[in-house]
């Protein structure tokens, strides 16, 4: 199972691989069957359930991470300096908790309500809740009368949640990798779902050399969208990346760029600072536990850190073992999986916190969505 998760993302950027081609039906098959499960829920085949507070929903179309947490942190803080009170849902992915919804804060089990939730409590000032079915997320908050609005973090999906807008990031370097819905593609949604959402943010963080390699690789070639009628009908609309332009059915000024800026490393066990150049004369071992790695291991190339990679797959459990390297340099990881290893954590463990940088339009811009 391990090999297939890291597999898997190779097959959906990689053009024309075999697999990807012999996965096409089914493919086909979760395409028809997302379609329908749409239109249930938007003809009310299908129950809703608004929660009675403003709802914005985070989201992409593929599958792994594209910017979404970092984006609500952003969020969160825009809404709260202009005077909001904003409840976060979550899905609590992997978690184990045997009842949901879960409340989470600071010092939560992330084995209980999962990463991104406990990442979420420490990075923000507001309430978060967690929990598969997100409208007993959401209606645990509104009861709690701690909020007056709610930010669902990776929701696009999950239809039984309505909603007051839409955001669906997308992935500015890997774009939709081959245009294929799973399990042949990363496409948790044919790429005209983009033409139903308020606004887009595609996700520009720089890449290094090695970064722009890998990329050129997966992409040097025209994208091989399925057969059998899954053929990419916004093929127009994207770029040499395989990334979409624009979103084709709205207007430019609904679509904004982010970048992910680095801070300096933190201690993983206590989170005292060090500054970048102190990690330049040494290698370190790179950890992350990312839906796609690449992008970290770049951003740590493209710093100047020499670095020994080790992938794992996404929301990965970390134990001690995992980072049981026979020599001593120092480990560092993305902030996500610091949340998964600060119990085990020792002198060496590091994590690298990253920033959303957006065009302060947007804020004006989805204000002014919700005033309408």
């Amino acid at each position: 199972m391990l090999a297939l998760r890291l597999l898997l993302p190779r097959v959906w950027y990689t053009p024309r691989h075999p697999l990807s081609r012999a996965l096409a039906p089914l493919a086909g098959l979760f395409c028809m069957a997302v379609s329908v499960r749409r239109f249930a829920y938007g003809r009310h085949i299908l129950a809703t359930h608004h929660p009675g507070v403003p709802v914005i929903v985070v989201g992409n179309i593929t599958t792994g991470g594209t910017g979404k947490t970092p984006l609500v942190i952003w969020l969160a803080d825009l809404l709260r300096r202009h005077g909001l009170r904003p409840g976060i849902v979550v899905r609590g992915y992997g978690g184990k908790a045997k009842r949901w919804p879960q409340w989470v804060d600071a010092d939560s089990d992330p084995t209980l309500v999962g990463d991104e939730a406990v990442l979420l409590a420490r990075r923000t000032a507001c309430r978060v809740v967690a929990a598969p079915d997100r409208v007993a997320a959401a209606r645990a908050l509104v009861a709690s009368n701690q909020c007056d609005l709610l930010l669902c973090d990776d929701g696009l999906q999950h239809y039984a949640l309505a909603r007051d807008m839409e955001i669906a990031v997308v992935d500015g370097v890997l774009g939709v990798g081959n245009g294929r819905c799973l399990p042949a593609g990363p496409l948790r949604e044919p790429v005209s779902r983009l033409a139903g959402v308020d606004l887009v943010i595609r996700n520009t963080q720089a890449r290094d050399e090695a970064c722009h390699q890998h990329h050129e690789q997966i992409h040097d070639r025209p994208h091989d969208v399925a057969d059998r009628g899954q053929r990419n009908t916004n093929a127009n609309h994207m770029d040499a990346h395989g990334v979409p332009s624009h979103n084709p059915y709205a207007h430019d000024a609904n679509e904004y760029r982010m970048t992910l800026t680095p801070g300096d490393p933190m201690t993983v066990a206590d989170n005292r600072g060090r500054p970048l150049g102190f990690f330049k004369d040494t290698p370190v071992h790179a950890v992350c536990g990312i839906g796609h790695p690449e992008r970290f291991f770049g951003t740590l190339r493209q710093l100047g850190i020499p670095i020994r990679p080790h992938a794992f797959p996404d929301h990965h459990a970390f134990s001690a073992e995992d980072l049981a390297f026979e020599d001593k340099l120092p480990i560092l990881m993305t902030e996500k999986d610091a949340v998964k290893c600060r119990r085990f954590a020792g002198a060496r463990h590091w994590y690298l916190p990253v920033n959303a940088e957006l065009d302060p339009a947007l804020g004006a811009r989805l204000l002014e969505i919700l005033s309408d």
